[in-house]
C-alpha cells in the first residue's frame, strides 16, 4: 500500500489546505511524508495491484471490501553491504499505525488440524486448535466522491484458554508462552515473488485469511435485507447475486473448499445447490504462467492441516472428473492433465486447476498473457468452456501515480485540458492536439528536468555520487528474477563501458543507469545478479576515463515510495523480461504516464502499450513470442551467440575472467554457467536486438524536441491503462456491479433517508 497521508488528503480534496496549515505552523509538509512508513504487505506488481484497485473501487463508489493478512513484519528492508543484498525486518508497527483501527468486536475464530466424524446428521470437522482472528480497519478514499471504504486485515491471536484447557496439569508459564506459536501466523510475509514454497506456516497463512473472510462476509449477508429467513434451503438463494469474490491468484484457493464446507456441514444445503452457489460467487484471476509460481501443495500437508477440505476437494475432483470422462471417453490422458489432484511422486493438489473448476470467470491480466493462458497453460479447460475465460489488461491509480508523485506534469496537463481527466484518464487524448505546441513541448521537458534534479539530489544525499542531471535516466527497477534479465541490461552496461574505454574521444550520450529492486532471501541467482551490478557499478563509477558518461546505481530498498520519486524522473523505462513471461507488468504502465519512453519486448502490457501510442513510438525490439517457441524447438545454443559477436564475447569474458572482482576472479562462475548452459530466459539471443535498439534510444536522445515530442504521445496513449478502466470491466463482466458516480454527501449536510438504499451487492 505504501504510505497513506498523502493520498488521504488527495482524495480528500484538503492538500492545498494542509500544506498551508503546516507551513503556517512552521513545519514542512513533506517531510512530515517522509516519517511515514510504508506499508509493505505484499512482494511485487500482484500486491500493488490489490492496492491500486482499491483506490479505483473506491473512487468508482462501488460497495467493496479488500481482505488480507496484518502482517507484523512486511517485505524485509534490503541492506546493501559490500555490494551484497541483506535483509533486515521490517517492523514497520513499531512506532504504531494511525491510520487502522482494531475491531475486537468482530473477532472470528478459525480452525486447523483435527479429525473428521461421519454421523447421521450430517458431517463434522472435531477436536481442531483454534486460532483467533481479529481484524483491523484501514479506511480508503475514494478520490473526491466521499466514499470511503475498508481494507479489512486479519491478525492472528490465541484464545485465552489456549493450552490450558487440556488437562494441562503442568507449565502454566510455558502454556502462555505458547500463545506465540498461534499468533505466529501473521507474523511474517513470506518474500517470494513469482516462486512457490510448500510451507505448512505459508499454508496456514492462505486458510487463515480465508476463514476469516469468508465468516465476516456471511455475516454481513445474513444481517442484510437479502438473507431470506422463508426457509433454510433458500436463505442462500440470492448470495451470488449480493456477494462477489475475486481471487487474486491462487493464494486464496482454499476459500472454494471452506465455502463449499460452510455450505454444507454447516448450513446444511445439499452437495449441487451449495456448488451452484460457490461457482457464481467466486472468480479468478491468473498472475503468472512460470512453473514454479503455480501452487501445488502436498495432499500429505493438507490433510494433516485442513482433513474435511481435503476431503471436499477429491470430492469436487471426482464429479469434476466424472464429467470430463462423460465428455471424452476413454481418454485417460485428459483426465490425467485434467484432475485437481497430480499423482506421481508426492500427490499434490494443483491450486490453480481447483480455481478454475470453482470459478464462473478465469482472467488474464493483459491481451497476450490472456491468450498464452487459454492455448497453452490452461488449454484443456479453455477447449471445456471458453466463455470462462476472458481478459483484463492491469491498470495503475492515477492519484498516486500522477498526482501524487508529479505534481509538476499533473498541473501542466489541467492547465491543457482542464482537470477532469483525473476520474476518467482516457481524456489524456485531448493532448494530441498539443504535441507540435513548442511552448507545450518545453514545459513538458522543464518539468522533467525539475524532477531529474530533485531526484538527481536524493541520490547525491543518500549514495554520495555525483549525478549529471542532463544525462539520461535509464531505469530498471522491479523484483530482481532471470525472467525480467537485469543480466541483459548489466551486459548493456557493460558494453557501453567498453566502448568508451575503446574510444575516449568519441561523442557518448551520458547515462545514469538505475537499477533496483529486492531479491527473495532464498534465490541465489537473484542475489549473484545484485552483487554483479553492484561490481560493474564499482569498476564503471571509479574509472577517470568514463568520468561523467556513463553511471550506474543499485537503487537500494526499492517500494512505493522510492517508485513515486525514481519514475516522475525517469527518461528510460527498461521492460525487457522474455516475451511471454512478464504476465502484465505494470511499473511499464507507470513509466508512460510520467513522462518516460520504454525500451522493452512484446510482452506483458507493453504490447498493449505500443498499440495504443503507436509501435514507432517505444523502442520495442527483440524475439516475439512465436520465436521464442521456434527457438526452444530448435534448442537455443548460447555459445552460438558468444562466438559470433565479439562485444558480447568480451563483456562475458570479463566477468569471467574476474576483471570485476579482481580479489575473487570466479565469483561469477554461476552466473556465467547459467547463461551458457541452463538461460531459459535467452538473455544472449535479444542482446543485439537490445544493444542496437539502445543505440537508437541514445540518437534520439540527442534530439531533445523529438524525444519530447515522442514522450508526449506516450502520455496521450495512457489513458487505457488507468486501473479505472480496468475494474469497470471487472465490475460489468465478471461482479456484475454497476459503478456508481454518485457523490455521496458530506457527513455535515443532511440526506435523504430514501438515498440510504444501496441498489448494488457488494463485491468482495
Amino acid at each position: 500500500m505504501g504510505r497513506t497521508l498523502q493520498n488521504t488528503m488527495i482524495n480528500l480534496g484538503l492538500q492545498n489546505a494542509c500544506d498551508e496549515a503546516v507551513y503556517q505552523l512552521g513545519l514542512d509538509m513533506e517531510e512530515l511524508e517522509e516519517i511515514e512508513e510504508d506499508a509493505g504487505l505484499g512482494n511485487g506488481g500482484l500486491g500493488r495491484l490489490a492496492a491500486c484497485f482499491l483506490d479505483s473501487m473506491a473512487t468508482l463508489g462501488l460497495a467493496a471490501y479488500g481482505y488480507g493478512i496484518r502482517y507484523e513484519y512486511g517485505i524485509f528492508n534490503q541492506k546493501i553491504r559490500d555490494g551484497w543484498q541483506v535483509e533486515e525486518a521490517d517492523d514497520w508497527l513499531r512506532h504504531g499505525n494511525p491510520w487502522e483501527k482494531a475491531r475486537p468486536e468482530y473477532m472470528l475464530p478459525v480452525h486447523f488440524y483435527g479429525r473428521v466424524e461421519h454421523a447421521a446428521t450430517g458431517t463434522k470437522w472435531v477436536d481442531t486448535q483454534v486460532v483467533l482472528a481479529l481484524p483491523y480497519d484501514t479506511p480508503v478514499p475514494g478520490y473526491m466522491n466521499n466514499t470511503v471504504n475498508t481494507m479489512r486485515l486479519w491478525s492472528a491471536r490465541a484464545p485465552n484458554d489456549f493450552n490450558l484447557r487440556d488437562f494441562n496439569v503442568g507449565d502454566y508459564i510455558q502454556a502462555v508462552l505458547d500463545r506465540n506459536l498461534a499468533e505466529n501466523i501473521s507474523r511474517v510475509l513470506y518474500p517470494n515473488d513469482n516462486f512457490f514454497e510448500g510451507k505448512e506456516l505459508r499454508l496456514k497463512q492462505e486458510y487463515f485469511v480465508v476463514a476469516a473472510t469468508l465468516q465476516d462476509i456471511i455475516r454481513r449477508f445474513k444481517a442484510s435485507k437479502f438473507g431470506s429467513t422463508d426457509s433454510v434451503q433458500t436463505v442462500f438463494d440470492s448470495f451470488p447475486d449480493q456477494v462477489a469474490i475475486q481471487l487474486n491468484d491462487t493464494h486464496p484457493a482454499m476459500a472454494i473448499p471452506e465455502l463449499m464446507r460452510i455450505f454444507v456441514d454447516i448450513e446444511k444445503l445439499p452437495w449441487n445447490k451449495a456448488w451452484d452457489i460457490t461457482k457464481k460467487t467466486f472468480a479468478y484471476t491468473n498472475h503468472t504462467v512460470l512453473p514454479e509460481a503455480l501452487e501445488r501443495w502436498p495432499v500429505d500437508l493438507v490433510e494433516k492441516l485442513l482433513p474435511r477440505h481435503l476431503q471436499i476437494i477429491y470430492e469436487i475432483n471426482q464429479r469434476h472428473l466424472d464429467h470430463i470422462a462423460s465428455l471424452f471417453p476413454n481418454d485417460v490422458d485428459r483426465l490425467r492433465r485434467m484432475s485437481l489432484i497430480e499423482e506421481g511422486g508426492t500427490k499434490r493438489i494443483n491450486m490453480a486447476h481447483l480455481c478454475i473448476v470453482g470459478s464462473h470467470a478465469v482472467n488474464g491480466v493483459a491481451k497476450i498473457h490472456s491468450e498464452i493462458v487459454k492455448t497453452q497453460v490452461f488449454q484443456d479447460f479453455a477447449a471445456l468452456e471458453p466463455e470462462k475465460f476472458q481478459n483484463k489488461t492491469n491498470g495503475i491509480t492515477p492519484r498516486r501515480w500522477l498526482l501524487l508523485c508529479n505534481p509538476g506534469l499533473a498541473e501542466l496537463i489541467a492547465e491543457k485540458i482542464g482537470e477532469d481527466y483525473v476520474r476518467d484518464l482516457s481524456q489524456l487524448t485531448k493532448l494530441h492536439e498539443f504535441v507540435d505546441d513548442d511552448l507545450f513541448i518545453r514545459e513538458v521537458s522543464k518539468v522533467k528536468q525539475e524532477n531529474k534534479v530533485k531526484f538527481a539530489l536524493y541520490l547525491e544525499k543518500e549514495y554520495k555520487v555525483k549525478i549529471n542531471p542532463s544525462s539520461m535516466f535509464d531505469v530498471h527497477v522491479k523484483r530482481i528474477h532471470e525472467y525480467k534479465r537485469q543480466l541483459m541490461n548489466c551486459l548493456h552496461i557493460i558494453t557501453i563501458y567498453n566502448r568508451i574505454r575503446r574510444d575516449p574521444a568519441k561523442l557518448f550520450v551520458p547515462r545514469t543507469v538505475i537499477i533496483g529492486g529486492k531479491a527473495a532471501p532464498g534465490y541465489h541467482m537473484a542475489k549473484m545478479i545484485i552483487k554483479l551490478i553492484n561490481a560493474v557499478a564499482q569498476v564503471v563509477n571509479n574509472d577517470p576515463v568514463v568520468g561523467s558518461k556513463l553511471k550506474v546505481i543499485f537503487l537500494e530498498n526499492y517500494r512505493v515510495s522510492l517508485a513515486e520519486k525514481v519514475i516522475p524522473a525517469t527518461d528510460l523505462s527498461e521492460q525487457i523480461s522474455t516475451a511471454g513471461t512478464e504476465a502484465s507488468g505494470t511499473g511499464n504502465m507507470k513509466f508512460m504516464l510520467n513522462g518516460a519512453l520504454t525500451i522493452g519486448t512484446m510482452d506483458g502490457a507493453n504490447v498493449e502499450m505500443a498499440e495504443e501510442a503507436g509501435e514507432e513510438n517505444l523502442f520495442i525490439f527483440g524475439m516475439r513470442v512465436e520465436d521464442v517457441t521456434q527457438l526452444d524447438r530448435e534448442g537455443y545454443n548460447a555459445h552460438e551467440y558468444y562466438s559470433r559477436l565479439p562485444e558480447l564475447k568480451q563483456a562475458i569474458d570479463q566477468i569471467k575472467s574476474g576483471f570485476f572482482s579482481p580479489k575473487e576472479p570466479d565469483l561469477f562462475k554461476d552466473v556465467v554457467n547459467m547463461l551458457f548452459h541452463h538461460d531459459r530466459f535467452k538473455v544472449f539471443a535479444d542482446y543485439e536486438a537490445y544493444v542496437k535498439c539502445q543505440e537508437k534510444v541514445s540518437e534520439l536522445y540527442l534530439n531533445s524536441k523529438a524525444w519530447t515530442k515522442m514522450v508526449i504521445k506516450n502520455i496521450a496513449a495512457a489513458g487505457k491503462f488507468s486501473s479505472d478502466r480496468t475494474i469497470k470491466e471487472y465490475a460489468r463482466d465478471i461482479w456484475h456491479v454497476e459503478p456508481s458516480d454518485l457523490k455521496i454527501p458530506p457527513p455535515n449536510e443532511p440526506r435523504d433517508a430514501a438515498e440510504d438504499k444501496t441498489p448494488n451487492g457488494t463485491a468482495a
